[in-house]
């Protein structure tokens, strides 16, 4: 089994409904990002997926949500964008573009911090 992971950036702000506590206010975040697929086998370049298609495809998601007020943007103008729930809907996003027969999301970190990340892999 190979695995590929990529990593990206954004920046955004947001704040948590029905927090107690300073995150219920406005507040942003770098975010990072981490990507990884799993493939079984090789194309005849020897590649399990070229790394262009698959920054590319992360890129795309990220885009969307670099330098917006998440609270606004679906899916998280209703739940709270949360690492986790950042990492999941990523993951969901990367996984309906990118799975195939061979290829298959593995699973997506989302760092709020130096020091603090949720993993939402399947």
């Amino acid at each position: 089994m190979y695995e590929l992971t990529v990593i990206s950036h954004f920046s955004s702000a947001h704040n948590l409904r029905g927090y107690d506590g300073a995150c219920e206010n406005l507040h942003g975040h770098n975010w990072k990002v981490e990507a990884s697929v799993t493939a079984e086998r090789l194309d005849k370049l020897g590649m399990a997926l070229d790394f262009k298609v698959l920054k590319g495809a992360l890129m795309k998601i990220v885009d969307g949500l670099d330098h917006r007020y998440l609270n606004e943007v679906p899916p998280f103008d209703k739940e709270n964008a949360t690492a986790e729930n950042i990492s999941m809907h990523i993951f969901t996003v990367l996984s309906k573009a990118l799975n195939d027969g061979n290829i298959k999301v593995s699973g997506v970190r989302v760092w709020e911090s130096e020091t603090a990340s949720a993993l939402y892999s399947e």
